[in-house]
């Protein structure tokens, strides 16, 4: 079955439904989406959005704590260009009808927060689940709208590329998409293709990130040939939820923003022992500090206290994290919340320009999927919405502006020598081995000995995938697990190749910072 579209966005976090926004009033557009429209990590995301909103911040100001929490590798043009924009996307947000908290004695209207590495509260939010409050207003939007064809339930295998179809123009044409409920391949072609399949906290085993974020553009854009860079800092929120039962929750860093305080499971608190910002101090530098603490006295988890605030407050401010608390018997107005640190934000990606192309002409990658320049080694709190909303923008007016491209004749999917997988067990067992050595030997603490351990079991797994992928009618499951190896030995061979401590990534070999800072970027 083949189907066409002027632009196929991979995708629907805020990144995708940005973009698919702005260009569907003059194209025709297609959503591919693994689950169901909103089931990513941007309906997951609670803090909000970084903007220079109030007449006490500045441009400047929002731009020196992005470069700082950087630590040298944000690209300074870059986040110029997207702090410049934050305000006019944020308007844009608030046209869509998104229900931001609003506070009448503040000069916006609106309540400002802040997080860790923030100089000024600028995170403009609703309440305590500001992804699933942008996302749910968009969703009714992209759903209305004529002009765009939703494909919920399904799973993008590959980029078709001139390569790939033997010719000389190498450029993107669209994918193969698996439709998961009928199990059928469908050919997808498209003028311009657009990966905005998020990030890659599922190739370790705590994250903060939904069952979907399997590295999917990532993998898919290098197999196509597109270059990848500083894929070895991966964020890790220093505050997930530690509960047998809680599956991957988030506790919001404006908890912290708001005077919450780690303290050891006996009491004391020990962030100002480790940097002089305490709790406030970026992401990093907390994860470690928490890991630290965890290892040094043989703990299961820190506790994140913010019971000294009036409950009213907590249950204004925080009643989502109130709520989800309450449902395992931790009431956080009378007690502090157990936490752990967990993989939460992939900061590298495929290379893009300041309009999201990628090295494959008429192929893009925006939002998580992408590596901008924007984040450095080390993501400030609340800007990967905002980089989502400036790229979606940007990508959108470049691709009205292009001509439509050529398109050939693409070729079905061929299964015609695969067969029905006879033990589904071998897919299960992969993927649970290399989320626990990846977690084991690529964490938060790394060394040359655990990278070199993890990518040989990754070589290992990686022969055992791809017999199984050519022999083997694709599965969703299959699908996932091998763009999670890819991605995993993208992350271990960046982290090998950085002999350095730097940002997100901190080895026990290379424990200073180099003088010069420099991006690793990884060439197919």
């Amino acid at each position: 079955m083949l189907s066409k579209f002027d632009v196929l966005i991979i995708g629907t976090g805020l990144a995708g439904l940005t973009l698919a926004l702005h260009v569907a009033d003059r194209r025709q557009v297609g959503l591919i989406c693994k689950k169901q429209l909103i089931d990513g990590a941007s309906d997951w995301a609670q803090g909000g959005i970084a903007a220079v909103l109030s007449d006490d911040d500045t441009v400047e100001s929002h731009i020196r704590d992005t470069l700082v929490a950087g630590a040298g590798l944000s690209d300074q043009e870059v986040t110029r260009h997207v702090v410049g924009h934050g305000r006019e996307c944020v308007q844009w947000l608030i046209r869509q009808g998104v229900p931001f908290t609003r506070d009448a004695a503040s000069d916006t209207g609106y309540h400002l927060t802040t997080e860790g590495g923030h100089s000024h509260r600028r995170v403009i939010h609703a309440a305590d689940a500001t992804g699933h409050a942008i996302q749910s207003t968009l969703e009714g939007k992209v759903r209305a709208h004529p002009n765009i064809t939703l494909l919920e339930h399904y799973n993008a295998i590959d980029l078709i590329t001139g390569a790939k179809l033997g010719l000389t123009d190498n450029r993107c044409y669209g994918c193969y998409a698996l439709d998961t409920a009928s199990g059928k391949v469908h050919t997808v072609a498209a003028q311009h293709t657009v990966l905005a399949t998020g990030g890659a906290g599922k190739v370790y085993l705590y994250t903060t990130n939904p069952d979907t974020s399997t590295g999917d553009g990532i993998a898919m854009g290098w197999r196509a040939g597109c270059r990848v860079a500083n894929m070895e800092f991966i964020q890790f929120h220093p505050t997930c939820l530690y509960h047998p039962q809680a599956k991957s929750f988030l506790i919001s860093e404006a908890v912290r923003g708001e005077g919450g305080i780690l303290k050891l499971p006996h009491g004391p608190r020990f962030m100002p022992a480790h940097d002089p910002r305490a709790e406030l101090a970026p992401r990093d530098i907390v994860a470690r500090a928490i890991d630290f603490e965890m290892k040094k006295h043989g703990l299961d988890c820190v506790h994140l206290d913010i019971s000294h605030k009036p409950a009213a407050f907590i249950k204004e401010h925080f009643p989502t994290i109130h709520s989800r608390c309450l449902e395992f018997g931790i009431d956080i107005t009378r007690q502090p919340i157990p936490v752990v640190p967990a993989a939460h934000y992939t900061c590298g990606g495929l290379m893009t320009d300041k309009f999201g192309r990628a090295d494959l002409p008429n192929l893009y990658a925006i939002g998580e999927t992408a590596f901008t320049g924007l984040h450095g080694a080390n993501r400030l709190a609340s800007n990967s919405l905002l980089e989502c909303l400036v790229f979606g923008m940007f990508a959108a007016n470049d691709i009205l502006a292009q001509p439509a491209p050529p398109s050939p004749a693409l070729p079905q999917w061929d299964e015609s020598r695969v067969t029905d997988a006879d033990e589904e067990i071998v897919i299960s067992h992969n993927w649970d081995e290399l989320r626990r050595f990846m977690w084991d030997y690529v964490g938060i603490v790394r060394t040359n000995k655990r990278l070199e351990r993890a990518l040989h079991r990754i070589r290992l797994l990686q022969g055992e995938i791809h017999d199984y992928y050519a022999n083997f009618r694709v599965t969703n499951d299959l699908l996932e697990l091998r763009n999670l190896v890819t991605t995993a030995e993208l992350i271990v061979r960046s982290a090998q190749m950085r002999h350095e401590s730097r940002g997100l990534h901190f080895s026990r070999d290379y424990p200073g910072m180099l003088p010069a800072a420099r991006n690793t970027v990884l060439v197919r």
